[in-house]
């Protein structure tokens, strides 16, 4: 089921210090843009923030969870997997100003991550 015009307009509105902030619907959830990278995604009304090792650990120290992830077909059907995605804390969801501080480094983290991947060729 993909999520909700009100969830995501909450996203949107929740970082809206940051700047223009698009969500755009995928696999059943959707992913919040800003600065021309994917920083965050939406899944089941909750707000996860794409992460690298140090993000992580600021994060789980702040009481926030991984997003786990269980393919539906394939190889891994069924096996819960946990990703770079971690969700915001529950102290963020009524400040905006604190959502935003944990968005702009989520934003950076996905900006770095780009920056490092391989160009991708041009068919």
């Amino acid at each position: 089921m993909g999520e909700s015009a009100a969830d995501l307009a909450f996203a949107q509105d929740l970082f809206s210090g940051m700047g223009r902030v698009e969500a755009r619907r995928m696999f059943g959830g959707a992913g919040l843009y800003a600065a021309g990278v994917m920083f965050a995604l939406v899944d089941d009304g909750r707000v996860y923030l794409k992460t690298d090792e140090a993000l992580q650990a600021a994060l789980a120290a702040a009481g926030a969870e991984s997003w786990i992830y269980t393919e539906r077909r394939g190889p891994k059907a069924g096996i819960p997997q946990e990703t770079s995605y971690w969700s915001l804390p529950e102290s963020a969801l009524d400040d905006p100003e604190e959502a935003c501080a944990w968005g702009r480094r989520a934003v950076a983290v996905a900006q770095a991550k780009k920056a490092a991947a391989p160009a991708r060729r041009k068919r």
